[in-house]
């Protein structure tokens, strides 16, 4: 009798067990799976034509890896209006929600997240030169936790002086603007001597520091009697005055060359630089990669492999220029 309890008492325990697995088992399945949250942090208004136009890419770019927002994945927005103090707050407040990595549009908003964390994965949109900039080890071996995609920005800025050269063909002189304190400008500026000398054009190096060295720049292009403009000030200069840098073109008079779309879609003449809608959709692989476990210190930055040149026909004549139908129609795109 007491040894058929026992049995008894062992096949109660085992059902019990089984009972109890089942139902963890059943509870854990009714668990849904966490959703990875992407924060997407730009130094500009998310409002903007470019602004609207990369965060699409991006959702792009992930849903043809498989995501689909609002499903199996959430993006967390976040604009910091050209203000840095706003930058670095929304940074925080994106490490505070825990996001899974944080996608970064450029180079300011890059060392705004590598300030707030150094755990969260942070994959770069855009940077001009992310090795210089302190943001990666090498472009082979990135080495901590941001890695993503690169600007070849020296290159570039010789070619936008070509084309400048393209736009007016009696180009003698060109007035630069740059930054002398921003990080790679020294290349960026050899670059524009060489092509300069190839092309026989003189330049004159402006050096604008502050937002206040903007308009004395044109004042003194003026007086210097140059024929058009390159501008490559610094990012966190010149951010929040894209529209004053094009209104002040129209009120001297000159044709400005700039890197940026959003530059010719506030007024300005024309661009030519990396594709950012193309990186920003590149940049969803990285995400996917992160997010299937690969660490970010082991993925290689990669470099832009797609260039647009932008005219605004518009800022053309109100300035009074014809842009040659060659040099047109070789444009990407063109704003009437």
């Amino acid at each position: 009798m007491r040894k058929r309890k026992l049995i008894s008492g062992k096949i109660f325990v085992r059902l019990l067990t089984t009972v109890l697995l089942i139902a963890v088992s059943f509870a854990e399945a009714q668990q849904p799976a966490k959703v990875p949250r992407i924060g997407w942090l730009t130094d500009g208004f998310l409002s903007t034509t470019s602004a609207r136009a990369r965060v699409e890419a991006l959702r792009q770019g992930l849903r043809e890896l498989g995501y689909v927002e609002g499903k199996n994945i959430v993006i967390e927005q976040r604009g910091a209006d050209n203000i840095r103090e706003r930058g670095s707050a929304l940074a925080k407040e994106l490490v505070r929600l825990k996001v899974d990595v944080i996608v970064t549009a450029g180079s300011g908003t890059t060392r705004l997240a590598k300030e707030a964390t150094s755990t969260i994965p942070i994959v770069m949109a855009s940077s001009d030169d992310p090795v210089g900039n302190g943001f990666v080890a090498s472009l082979a071996r990135p080495g901590g936790n941001i890695t993503g995609l690169s600007q070849v920005t020296p290159e570039l800025s010789g070619k936008r002086l070509e084309i400048l050269k393209e736009v007016i063909p009696k180009l003698s002189r060109v007035a630069v603007f740059s930054t002398s304190t921003a990080v790679g400008n020294a290349e960026v500026m050899k670059e524009i001597e060489l092509t300069a000398t190839a092309f026989g054009v003189k330049l004159q190096h402006l050096d604008v520091l502050t937002t206040k060295d903007i308009e004395p720049a044109f004042r003194a292009a003026i007086k210097g009697r140059a024929d058009a403009v390159l501008e490559i000030i610094a990012g966190n200069i010149r951010g929040a005055h894209v529209k004053e840098l094009a209104e002040l073109a129209v009120k001297n008079r000159l044709p400005v060359m700039r890197e940026r779309p959003e530059h010719v879609e506030a007024g300005g003449l024309m661009s030519y630089g990396v594709n950012l809608r193309d990186l920003t959709w590149r940049a969803a692989t990285y995400v996917d990669k992160i997010l299937k476990g690969a660490n970010p210190a082991e993925l290689p930055v990669e470099q832009p492999k797609k260039f647009e040149f932008i005219i605004n026909l518009k800022a053309a004549k109100q300035i009074g220029l014809a842009v040659p139908p060659n040099v047109l129609a070789r444009a990407d795109r063109v704003i009437r």
